[in-house]
């Protein structure tokens, strides 16, 4: 009797770490499945041979696209971005205004329909030339298990120390930067754990303003701000678009009521564009997001 007592708790232990294991037996296979997809999908087809930019205007020419077999995202899209312009893609959640947005980026190819930058096709820029004239910022930026200063160094990998304080410094970092343990120095941990949404974020916007280049896309750069910072963050992009050719995507309307065209996006097609007052007028789902966005904002304030 005595020898089974011991043995069952004996047991308890190696019990334990068993489901324990199975547990970790699950992360393993996500994790499996998660880079066998990306090992399976096809590879980008670009030109190897470098090209002039004489300007940075963008033409999306009657673009479908869906994301590999699902379905389609976006039906015969047509839109001109015309060089050092402010334009929004609003419209309801799941619309395609991200999907139009990583496309003009080149992080997918489009085979229905046609991206030009500058008059040359997307597939004509090779990849690395190309992702040096976009900056792009989006409401999920990851932070590398290295330090702030080469965090932000990531924007362009030859910058000196103080260009990359400078760039910190015009993100509105440096506050909460000298803060920190060992300030720049400081480990912001895999994914930028250690610090704050509002703070990755304000890292991220010095990222681009570090790389500086010229054209720049804006994904709900503003998501995670806090209302006590948003003043400085607004700042901070004010100072990373000036003369760039700029793309906004943004659910608060009142932020891009300033922009050169905005651009109503709906199921996956543009159904209006135009300035704020005249889609006010002449659009009716731009008015209802207009009206609800307004009623959010004196909720708020109440």
């Amino acid at each position: 009797f005595v020898t089974v007592i011991i043995l069952a708790l004996g047991m308890a232990a190696p019990i334990v770490a068993t489901f324990n294991f199975v547990d970790t037996l699950a992360q393993v296979g996500t994790t499996v499945g998660q880079v066998d997809e990306i090992l399976k999908a096809e590879e980008q087809a670009h030109g190897t041979q470098p090209v002039s930019f004489d300007d940075h205007r963008i033409e999306v020419q009657n673009v479908s696209f869906g994301y590999h077999n699902d379905q389609e995202i976006l039906h015969q899209v047509n839109l001109f971005i015309p060089q050092n312009s402010m334009t929004a893609l609003v419209g309801p959640s799941g619309s395609g205004k991200s999907t139009l947005a990583k496309l003009v980026a080149g992080f997918w190819d489009v085979k229905n329909g046609r991206i030009t930058m500058g008059g040359h096709d997307l597939t004509e820029i090779p990849l690395e030339e190309l992702y040096d004239q976009i900056a792009y910022v989006s409401q999920d930026n990851y932070l590398f298990d290295d330090t702030v200063r080469e965090n932000i160094r990531m924007g362009r990998r030859d910058a000196t120390d103080a260009e990359v304080e400078a760039a910190a410094h015009a993100a509105g970092c440096d506050s909460f930067i000298s803060e920190l343990e060992h300030g720049y120095e400081t480990n912001v941990g895999g994914g930028g754990a250690h610090l704050s949404g509002g703070e990755r974020q304000r890292i991220a916007i010095a990222r681009a303003m570090l790389k500086n280049a010229h054209i720049v896309i804006l994904d709900e750069a503003t998501a995670y701000i806090d209302p006590e910072n948003e003043a400085v963050i607004q700042q901070a992009v004010a100072k990373l678009v000036a003369h760039k050719t700029v793309i906004v995507i943004a659910h608060r309307l009142s932020t891009i009521t300033d922009a050169d065209n905005i651009v109503v996006v709906h199921d996956g097609r543009i159904e209006a564009q135009g300035t704020h007052e005249a889609l006010l007028e002449d659009c009716a789902l731009y008015h209802e997001m207009w009206q609800a966005h307004m009623g959010a904002k004196d909720g708020d304030a109440a």
